[in-house]
């Protein structure tokens, strides 16, 4: 835990969230609740069934079951103090709590940037180097590229994170927003910060610009090799394994990079809090269904699973 100037001890933050809309905040209170409900369904159930199906076990699913651990994890960073602040008037969280949400939810929304970008490179092998995919995508690649994600992620949260609750507040501790996010923080400043400004926009660039730019580069090369394919059941067999991927993936960076590369000055902080909602809280609980219902492997392996459990309480 980073060391924290003295204007910081022992305050605490006032996520003043929807507090501005308050007849929206019940509304708000059981949207949030389904979806973060469905969202640990869903997920729990792609990981455990990408776990025990061994027709599963194979590069795309295994990095389908970290994306939805991170989704897991992520929701869960930030939905409980959510919805405890939509349901009393009390909005405050403590520095301590606030500091934790900051860099766990840093983490991991980073590590799903770069876990996105990879399963986009898994699905570039699989499309375009069919005959070499086995050798490509090897087990033990899979899992030094699964590392690089988790450990860029904590990086990228240590550095900034660390950065942005050592400046200097004065006081400050109404945050005009429902999460402690960098942003957010930085507006709370009682100094120059530019040079800030300039850190957060590096790192939107390393892990959001630069992930978008190789994603839509592996998509420009898969678009390339299926247009060239002439069989129409291979063409649908390839834009099948690419669909779900390129959903998630328009869904997740779109809204984020609107909220960080957007100037300040320029974007309402009401529209800001609703796209943070969505892809913080919504894109988690879409994923699952996304992945489910438009993948015949994942639904059949859902079936056989469930079928084992019905056979196995009948007997």
């Amino acid at each position: 835990m980073p060391v924290m100037r003295n204007d910081s001890l022992g305050e605490g933050f006032m996520l003043m969230g929807f507090s501005d809309q308050p007849q929206l905040e019940m509304i708000l209170f059981v949207v949030v609740l389904t979806s973060y409900l469905l969202t640990l369904v869903g997920n729990t159930i792609i990981i455990v069934v990408s776990h025990l199906d061994p027709r599963l076990h194979t590069p795309l699913y295994f990095f389908l079951s970290h994306l939805s651990f991170v989704d897991l994890c992520l929701t869960t960073s930030i939905v409980p103090q959510l919805l405890w602040n939509l349901w009393r008037p009390s909005k405050a969280i403590t520095v301590v709590g606030c500091a934790i949400q900051l860099y766990v939810s840093l983490a991991l929304g980073s590590a799903e940037c770069v876990l996105l970008t990879i399963m986009a490179f898994d699905r570039y092998a699989a499309v375009c180097r069919p005959l070499h995919y086995k050798s490509i995508m090897h087990p033990r690649f899979c899992h030094a590229l699964a590392a690089v994600a988790w450990i860029s992620g904590l990086g990228n949260s240590v550095i900034q994170s660390t950065i942005t609750l050592q400046i200097p507040r004065c006081g400050h501790q109404h945050l005009t927003h429902f999460i402690c996010e960098v942003p957010a923080l930085i507006k709370l400043a009682c100094v120059d910060t530019k040079a800030n400004e300039i850190q957060l926009f590096m790192a939107t660039l390393v892990l959001l610009l630069l992930p978008m730019s190789l994603i839509m580069l592996s998509y420009g090369l898969i678009a390339r090799t299926v247009l060239r394919i002439k069989s129409t059941q291979a063409w649908r067999k390839a834009l099948g394994t690419c669909g779900s991927h390129l959903l998630v993936v328009t869904l997740f960076f779109g809204m984020s990079s609107i909220i960080y590369i957007q100037p300040n000055s320029s974007f309402s902080k009401t529209s800001s809090k609703f796209l943070t909602l969505f892809y913080t809280v919504v894109t988690p609980t879409l994923n699952p269904l996304i992945y489910t219902l438009r993948n015949k492997d994942m639904l059949g392996a859902v079936k056989r699973l469930l079928w084992k459990d019905c056979h196995w309480m009948e007997t």
